[in-house]
């Protein structure tokens, strides 16, 4: 496996869930990171806990993936401070309680869009040049279980949104191979994580304590990061042992 120690990761989405954890789980790796999110306080969270590990903030840089302009001046500064990303971790991503075709508002499907995808493709086309400069590059994409398979539970924009990530995720490795550069889509089932928050039906403790947790996510995350240069997984499809999908055809006496 690789030794992280000195590379420089970029994590969006980094205040809370995911984000946060693999943030933490690269900068104990030796990594130095740089933290985005929209809100400040959470960063800063995430910041503190990293440097009371022992780890390296090389910045905290406020963004909305979104707003592509944003995004495009934040690469810029961090490859102005750092000169390179080696590692860009997409992780910002949203849904909405209303999702559902009956009253999904077309202002949260856009917004569904805007930062689930769109984030993703800005993001990752402002690291891209250096990475193809250095011919080295380790892009990961936080999509779901929803971007394998087609899921009722999540909506048809986010699931729509993670398909576009996990496509995008293996066009990025067709076009980029010859550049040293690698793309893993990591799709998670259930994440007890504040997006579980965001559902219509509020999750009991019990469910959230069997769900995958926020630390395992960050180990998985640092995994596909260590892996020699010359491996990629394309493809990474994790989720909790008590898959609610699945428990769903069982009855209190066992298989239907």
């Amino acid at each position: 496996m690789q030794d992280l120690t000195g590379k420089l990761a970029w994590v969006t989405g980094a205040g809370t869930g995911i984000g946060a954890a693999g943030a933490e789980k690269l900068a104990g790796a030796g990594c130095r990171v740089v933290l985005s999110g929209r809100r400040m306080e959470p960063l800063e969270e995430t910041a503190t806990a990293i440097r009371n590990a022992g780890g390296t903030v090389a910045g905290i840089v406020p963004l909305d993936v979104a707003d592509r302009d944003m995004v495009a001046k934040a690469g810029e500064n961090i490859l102005a401070d750092h000169g390179t990303v080696d590692i860009l971790v997409n992780n910002a991503g949203i849904n909405v309680p209303r999702r559902h075709w009956p009253d999904v508002s077309h202002d949260d499907w856009d917004a569904m869009m805007a930062i689930n995808v769109n984030g993703v493709f800005y993001c990752t086309q402002a690291v891209l040049p250096a990475m193809r400069a250095q011919k080295s590059g380790t892009v990961i994409n936080i999509a779901s279980w929803a971007g394998v398979h087609v899921s009722f539970l999540t909506g048809p924009g986010y699931t729509a949104a993670k398909h576009a990530v996990v496509a995008m995720t293996e066009n990025l490795n067709m076009e980029e191979c010859i550049n040293g550069i690698r793309g893993t889509a990591i799709c998670p089932g259930e994440v007890s994580t504040p997006i579980m928050d965001k559902r219509p039906v509020p999750m009991s403790a019990e469910d959230r304590a069997r769900m995958t947790q926020t630390d395992e996510m960050g180990e998985t995350i640092l995994f596909c990061a260590k892996l020699p240069e010359r491996t990629v997984i394309n493809q990474l499809v994790i989720g909790p042992v008590w898959n609610r999908g699945y428990v769903a055809n069982h009855t209190k006496d066992g298989p239907e």
